[in-house]
């Protein structure tokens, strides 16, 4: 399922208009996107967690030339599945 599909859905089940199905949808990813760039965690009990990981700078490789280059430190974003949505895909 894809964004847009989620939007018709959303429509279809409450009634709304698309562009009401669209804005509801944006408001809930813009918010989750929101709070994890603030460093915040997601929970969204049975069914997942979002939350950032920081990790430091450290020595890689440059896997052409072999050459050792520096990695500036970053913050990814993770998922972790929650364990009702694992017990019902997993049945």
């Amino acid at each position: 399922m894809n964004k847009l599909e989620l939007i018709n859905n959303l429509k279809e089940e409450c009634q709304l208009t698309k562009k009401e199905a669209a804005a509801i949808v944006e408001l809930f990813f813009g918010n989750i996107s929101t709070a994890l760039a603030e460093g915040d965690r997601v929970e969204i009990r049975g069914l997942c967690s979002f939350f950032v990981k920081e990790y430091e700078s450290y020595q890689g490789r440059n896997p052409l030339t072999g050459e050792t280059v520096r990695v500036a430190p970053k913050r990814l974003p993770f998922f972790k599945i929650g364990k009702e949505l694992k017990e019902r895909v997993d049945y």
